[in-house]
């Protein structure tokens, strides 16, 4: 059943970020909103993601800037190492990041935190649950859950990722709309023995043909302390099973095998880590984002991968999108979603295009391509147009960042309701 309240009822799949951002927009159009997540509670793990351009905008004026801030890795400078861990080149981090003006840096954890602790008393959280199925009748969405009782919703939302359950209950199959791009990528903690890999406020490369390590430890507010590791490789696509993380990680070991440096550690580590991670950097490219009363937001709809370093943002500024075209619309689903794709297609094709254009740069598929990386790192201080260089360095970042304008959404006044109910 929908909710007994006059207000429109989303159901939101997905706890992540797009999902309590876009639960925090709706509730203040006056939408009664349900947020289910398939993990039994939030999901506080996860590496360092970046916040730049337009998504700071949004941020901002969430009003949770300041939390952002308070959180942030405050990451000060970047290194490259060789195969005997000697320092080859340091920066400051934010030309590793690409990072100028109020752009920052955050623990995926605390972002989550932030903004659930944001929407917790306004919205109804379901942990350890996910949708079974969908069925649209043009006026609503009858839901089946794993656990829960059948419930109606007058609009669902897949904020559930990559790998979106809504996705392929609404659209089919994955497959038909994801394209691997050339690598993947593993992150996890490591143990307190290996903190001395590298110092707060810094982070590390290694480089080898085709491979990347950077391990790094940031402050950030959760005060969880220890270093975390991140590592990619080239690979065509791989036939693995995405629940078998024994089977992840020896893909990892022999994507590695060989490498110098402290990456023989950091396999043992990764062993046993507890919030180990593994995925391809993959595109999820669709030709339209809703069907009926069903829509997808962030990577269920479009992911760009970690590549890009824009998912997060992307995330942010969906929810503000399609919450403030829902609205616009007077809560009219099809205009809403026709509006929200038009307003975010350009901005997601220009950071999908580039994290194609980064995954190539970022893993140099020479010995020779990597000495050139080392020294023109090691020359860019002493240049005297290093800051030009700096700036010409971010310009793609950047422009991808800024690749939408923001609408003044919220013009008609929010309905006052009192919080959502349970159905």
């Amino acid at each position: 059943m929908t909710s007994t309240t006059s207000r429109p009822h989303a159901l939101i799949s997905g706890a992540g970020i797009g999902g309590p951002a876009l639960a925090y927009w709706l509730h203040r159009y006056g939408y009664a909103v349900t947020v289910v997540e398939r993990a039994p509670g939030l999901r506080t793990s996860g590496y360092k993601v970046d916040l730049r351009g337009v998504a700071i905008e949004v941020a901002d004026r969430m009003g949770v800037l300041p939390e952002i801030r308070r959180a942030s890795t405050d990451m000060r400078t970047g290194t490259y190492v060789n195969d005997d861990g000697r320092r080859v080149a340091t920066l400051p981090a934010d030309i590793f990041g690409a990072r100028v003006d109020g752009d920052d840096e955050v623990m995926r954890g605390d972002l989550t935190q932030i903004l659930y602790d944001r929407t917790r008393a306004d919205v109804e959280y379901v942990f350890g649950d996910s949708i079974g199925s969908l069925t649209d009748d043009g006026t609503g969405v009858d839901v089946t859950f794993e656990r829960g009782a059948p419930r109606r919703f007058d609009l669902v939302v897949g904020a559930d990722g990559l790998h979106s359950t809504v996705r392929r209950l609404a659209f089919g199959d994955e497959s038909r709309y994801l394209r691997h791009i050339g690598a993947y990528i593993a992150a996890f903690s490591v143990p307190g023995e290996l903190d001395e890999l590298t110092a707060t406020g810094e982070e590390v490369y290694h480089l080898t043909p085709g491979r990347l390590v950077c391990t790094y430890s940031a402050s950030g507010e959760s005060g969880a302390g220890g270093a975390k590791a991140w590592l990619s490789f080239r690979s065509p696509r791989l036939d693995y099973d995405p629940r078998d993380a024994d089977g992840q990680r020896a893909l990892l070991t022999a994507a590695f095998k060989g490498v110098g440096w402290q990456v023989p550690r950091l396999l043992e580590a990764s062993r046993t880590a507890t919030d180990f991670y593994f995925d391809g950097l993959d595109l999820i490219e669709m030709d339209r984002w809703s069907r009926g009363r069903v829509v997808l937001l962030g990577d269920a709809a479009h992911c760009a991968s970690p590549a890009s370093g824009q998912g997060t943002g992307m995330a942010l500024v969906g929810a503000y999108v399609l919450a403030g075209e829902l609205e616009a619309a007077g809560g009219d689903p099809r205009t809403a979603f026709a509006r929200y794709e038009a307003e975010m297609r350009p901005y997601v094709t220009a950071n999908q295009r580039m994290a194609e254009k980064f995954v190539p740069q970022m893993l140099p598929a020479t010995r020779a391509a990597i000495r050139f990386r080392h020294t023109m790192l090691r020359m860019l201080p002493h240049l005297p147009w290093k800051n030009y260089l700096a700036k010409k360095l971010a310009e793609d970042v950047q422009r991808c960042a800024h690749a939408i304008t923001l609408k003044p959404y919220g013009t008609r006044r929010p309905v006052p309701s009192p919080a959502p109910t349970s159905a």
